[in-house]
């Protein structure tokens, strides 16, 4: 055992079963009953970044997770993030900074010991700051081919002392084989570290699952800790690109504003658009084809791990036409965030092979700049006063891009930050791009936004719109309240010191 810190971890059977939520409703919940409370996740595989207070980037998952335990995200609460860039290669950042592009095969042979270093010292770090620590698991700790060499499911249980609750997602169906086949797969030692099952996201009547958990019970010894219903409308960041799967590319008919993403194969920080979704007049759909996009209000080209990849993505595919058709037909606003902007631009150079072999690409030209990627990643908190449609906004947001984009004739800022400008805008404000990430997190800019869009359509202006900061720390107390409801709490808290009272380190 580490430190003074109650350890509990949840892993999955597979990846999306709900292990990042259930942390964060773990977090919030210690929390609530005055446990000084972190979250920690080894290893996170994840273009959804974070940036700290200190200018440095962890899984987006894990600074959520801080924010629900009312507290300051840090590195070690998320030591190591693979930032998937090319096909069978990744960025490698360690406690928040670059560190090696590798491919796997690499990374299991020559990062393996480094990274378990990396590891211990964050979770001995952690164990001797805070009362509670919630870890959480990757993926699934049944992985017999990559168990060996592992860095975030059972060996950082061991390493923590830590028991493990495994969630099963009964959505995707087959929930009873999943759990029993992943508790037949872990070694005799790890299987008695279980200490419970969570069947997450379950819709219908509990009665027709009890005589399935009974039946689970009797035959694995196992209990279930808890049944956590599906829950809508619940405003906390996806982890990875898997949550994309669950949107439509069609339109809603009945909001008023249809706003359309291009999802490239590299898309990062699609959290981005999360605050459309609380609007009441707003359609989201994420489109991947030419022929998906029609005629949207807005058509926002987001965050990319390989700008120049998604790019070829975007002109290959037939996007790249249907975008400018838009800009010269219609009276669509297009909208570029951080690899968003920089495909807008004049051209992209890689002069360092940073992203790829390709050495230089023309862009979209939509917009007067002109982006060369560098070897120094920027990742810092900005804030500045955004100019649009006549009005300024006071905007904070964040910065995580390797690119530098130099201004070309006849650009316009869109942003100024003390002496220095972001961003660039058409002269009609037709297109605009940024680097600020959580742009439309900002809640004035967001209305003012959207109803100019209504005003373009001939509709009233909406001013009882959401504050999306506000909205996200309700979800926190409706998730942490669902899953005391649900989820026998009191026992997992019980099996956590009993767990830390056993003599042998499992």
């Amino acid at each position: 055992m580490m430190g003074k810190a109650l350890p509990i971890m949840f892993q999955g059977t597979h990846s999306d079963a709900g292990k990042s939520v259930i942390t964060t409703a773990f977090c919030r919940i210690f929390a609530q009953s005055g446990w000084k409370t972190a979250p920690f996740k080894s290893q996170n595989m994840s273009l959804n970044s974070y940036v700290t207070i200190d200018g440095k980037e962890i899984g987006r998952a894990q600074g959520i997770q801080a924010e629900a335990a009312g507290i300051v995200a840090t590195t070690d609460m998320n030591p190591i993030l693979i930032k998937p860039s090319r096909e069978n290669e990744s960025q490698i950042v360690v406690h928040g900074r670059p560190y090696a592009n590798m491919k796997a095969s690499a990374y299991r042979t020559e990062f393996f010991h480094i990274g378990l270093q990396v590891i211990e010292h964050s979770l001995k770090a952690l164990m001797s700051q805070y009362e509670r620590l919630v870890i959480e698991g990757a993926g699934s700790p049944a992985e017999i081919n990559l168990n060996d060499r592992e860095l975030v499911n059972m060996r950082v249980a061991r390493m923590a002392n830590a028991p493990v609750v495994l969630i099963g997602d009964i959505e995707r169906g087959g929930v009873f084989a999943s759990l029993v086949g992943t508790l037949q797969l872990l070694d005799e030692e790890d299987r008695k570290r279980v200490i419970g099952v969570i069947i997450n996201k379950f819709r219908g009547d509990r009665s027709l699952l009890q005589p399935g958990l009974d039946w689970f019970e009797q035959y694995t010894g196992v209990p279930v800790l808890g049944v956590v219903p599906y829950m809508r409308d619940l405003y906390i960041d996806a982890e990875d690109s898997v949550a994309l799967a669950q949107f439509s590319a069609k339109k809603d008919q009945e909001k008023a504003i249809d706003i359309a993403v291009i999802q490239y194969p590299r898309i990062s920080n699609f959290t981005d658009i999360d605050p459309f979704f609380a609007e009441p007049d707003c359609s989201v759909r994420f489109v991947t084809k030419a022929d998906e996009i029609g005629q949207p209000d807005v058509l926002i080209l987001p965050g990319s791990k390989n700008t120049i990849e998604d790019l070829l993505y975007v002109k290959e595919s037939g996007i790249a036409v249907e975008i400018k058709r838009l800009y010269e037909q219609t009276e669509t606003t297009i909208i570029g965030i951080c690899g968003g902007y920089q495909m807008l631009g004049e051209r992209v150079r890689d002069p360092f092979c940073v992203e790829t072999t390709i050495g230089y690409i023309e862009g979209l030209q939509l917009l007067p700049i002109d982006t060369t990627l560098e070897q120094e990643k920027t990742t810092v908190l900005s804030e500045g006063m955004l100019t649009f449609a006549g009005e300024r906004f006071q905007v904070t947001g964040y910065e995580i891009h390797m690119g530098r984009s130099a201004r070309c004739e006849g650009h316009v800022p869109l942003i100024q930050i003390n002496g220095r400008t972001d961003g660039c805008k058409t002269e009609d404000e037709r297109i605009f791009g940024t680097y600020f990430h959580d742009l439309f997190h900002n809640d004035t800019f967001r209305r003012h936004l959207l109803n100019e869009i209504r005003r373009k359509k001939g509709l009233e202006p909406l001013y009882d719109r959401p504050s999306y900061r506000t909205l996200r720390e309700q979800a926190f107390d409706r998730l942490a309240d669902c899953v005391k409801q649900h989820v026998q709490v009191e026992m997992i808290e019980r099996k956590m010191m009993e767990f830390q009272r056993r003599k042998t380190n499992v």
